[in-house]
């Protein structure tokens, strides 16, 4: 129970700080498209773990897991920051942070469809709370919302389901490495992704910030890069994909706070209500968690890629 403990805190963590890149990408989306922007942050967290993997001596993954280290790494470094940072073009960053917070209940579902965690009622009634919770912050008061926020919203939903399917297939794969190792590859698979899309949408030129964007950018390499990806990998390392994928519900308060304070976006009621009733629904579906560290997903190599 130690070993799950610490995956847990350090989920929490590691969804904390993502709180605080929502705000600090959303600050940046008028600047920077987001392929590039994925490149900035990738970049530099892997220009931070790669480094460290070798003076730390981590064990890689064995090379028989390569691609599948290669692919997870586009799923969650390429795909997933694309829609995060093109969802944030269009709504804002509360609104951003609590669809993100769905991925529990996506985590849930791909675990359920490919025989990774047992779906039980208890589970599926957090899922309908927390939907329930979802709809009313998302369908109410959309006066106070940018034009075309429902773009952003189906995006990050669709970011939340690349991290969703991350969550079930990484872990055996971490678990046969070691999260910094792991960690360093796929964000340097995923860099290269978003790379090549970067340069497709036209030749590489210097972004025009000013000091305030250029600190925002070395923050989200760091904190939002480097150290709020390798906690969620140690996580999943440690203890179960829902487990980890729970921790999400307090991101939106982190990002919902930190968006009044630094961007002036609305926190009106139905935000409100509707984050108390996602964690109510979140914490109601984490509640056979001991159950879940028992099944089998907890053993390695019980989730592979198709």
């Amino acid at each position: 129970m130690a070993r799950d403990g610490m995956g847990v805190a350090a989920a929490l963590a590691s969804s904390t700080l993502g709180g605080t890149s929502v705000v600090a990408t959303r600050f940046l989306m008028g600047a920077l498209d987001p392929a590039t922007l994925g490149v900035f942050r990738f970049g530099i967290g892997c220009a931070l773990l790669l480094p460290t993997v070798a003076l730390l001596r981590a064990p890689w993954p064995p090379r028989r897991d390569w691609p599948a280290v290669a692919l997870l790494g586009l799923l969650f470094f390429a795909a997933f920051p694309f829609l995060f940072n093109a969802a944030l073009a269009h709504t804002t960053a509360a609104r951003g942070a609590l669809a993100l917070s769905t991925q529990p209940l996506l985590t849930l579902a791909a675990g359920a469809a490919l025989g990774v965690e047992r779906l039980t009622p208890r589970k599926a009634a957090g899922v309908l709370l927390a939907m329930a919770g979802v709809a009313l912050a998302l369908g109410t008061g959309l006066a106070g919302a940018p034009p075309g926020a429902w773009r952003g919203d189906l995006l990050m939903v669709g970011a939340t389901a690349c991290a969703a399917f991350y969550n079930v297939w990484s872990r055996p794969f971490v678990r046969r490495s070691s999260p910094l190792a792991f960690s360093a590859l796929g964000m340097a698979a995923g860099t290269a992704g978003l790379a090549v899309l970067a340069l497709a949408a036209g030749p590489a030129t210097p972004p025009a910030l000013d000091p305030a964007g250029w600190a925002a950018v070395l923050y989200l390499g760091v904190v939002g890069g480097a150290l709020t990806f390798f906690l969620w990998v140690f996580a999943l390392g440690r203890t179960t994909p829902t487990r980890v994928a729970i921790s999400v519900a307090v991101n939106p308060i982190v990002a919902a706070l930190l968006g009044l304070l630094t961007l002036g976006e609305p926190l009106g009621w139905p935000l409100l209500a509707g984050l108390a009733t996602v964690s109510a629904g979140i914490a109601l579906a984490a509640t056979d968690g001991r159950r879940a560290a028992r099944s089998p997903a907890a053993a390695p190599g019980s989730a592979r890629l198709p």
